[in-house]
């Protein structure tokens, strides 16, 4: 997967519709109900979301004007803001995502070249703007399958759940909480260590199954483990 974020951002035009139409399916009643995030029910999901949308809009603007625009005021308003939208009708959250989007979209489209080398903060530390869209995108596949309505792992595209299983093994080799492991995608021909090669197992799978369950949306079901025992429990991940 190119790391383009104007190529990009064709695959979160269609992360997104594909969002639209799994949220399209929901009703009050399967909207109220719990997601997979812990506390959340689906409409906390959505309305995430698309409030995430407007962070990321904020830190473009941010890196286009050269001013520091945090992407909340605070993490206490963004909770406020998840928690008051999560009940709201499915009709309205449907086009707040869908506003959300076009602005998203529009400020992508504003940024002049070399905005994209500058270096915005968000929750996760500093980073450059141009790994902003791979960001919207990772969030739309991932809370996709957080609605738990029947988008997994296995219907990520395949340059998403192989760059998903790089960041997320990069991000865990350097923590001090994740068990050693070796992390071998069959369908991609090399192997990701967590941790000293030769101290942890070997658990090996397809890179949609082995991303699923390193950042916890599956159990692993369908991952061979060498020497063989349990599956390790990875630690949470964001």
């Amino acid at each position: 997967m190119t790391v383009d974020p104007l190529v990009l951002i064709a695959e979160v035009d269609r992360a997104t519709e594909r969002l639209l139409r799994t949220a399209g399916t929901l009703d009050q009643t399967t909207l109220a109900e719990p997601s997979r995030l812990p506390g959340w029910s689906r409409g906390h999901v959505l309305t995430h979301l698309a409030r995430s949308a407007d962070a990321l809009v904020n830190l473009l603007t941010g890196a286009r004007t050269g001013r520091n625009i945090p992407p909340y005021a605070s993490v206490q308003a963004r909770n406020a803001d998840i928690d008051a939208g999560a009940g709201r009708p499915i009709a309205e959250q449907l086009d707040d995502l869908r506003a959300g989007a076009k602005r998203f979209a529009e400020a992508v489209a504003a940024m002049p070249v070399d905005a994209w080398a500058a270096v915005v903060r968000s929750h996760r530390g500093d980073r450059v703007a141009a790994v902003l869209v791979w960001t919207r995108l990772r969030e739309l596949e991932v809370h996709h399958v957080d609605l738990a309505v029947g988008y997994e792992p296995v219907d990520w595209p395949e340059g998403f759940a192989q760059r998903l299983l790089n960041e997320a093994a990069g991000d865990l080799a350097g923590r001090d909480d994740v068990p050693p492991l070796v992390l071998e995608p069959t369908d991609a021909g090399r192997t990701l260590t967590v941790g000293p090669a030769d101290a942890g197992p070997t658990v090996a799978g397809p890179a949609h199954l082995l991303a699923g369950w390193l950042i916890g949306r599956s159990t692993g079901a369908g991952l061979t483990v060498t020497p063989s025992g349990p599956l390790p429990t990875p630690p949470d991940w964001m």
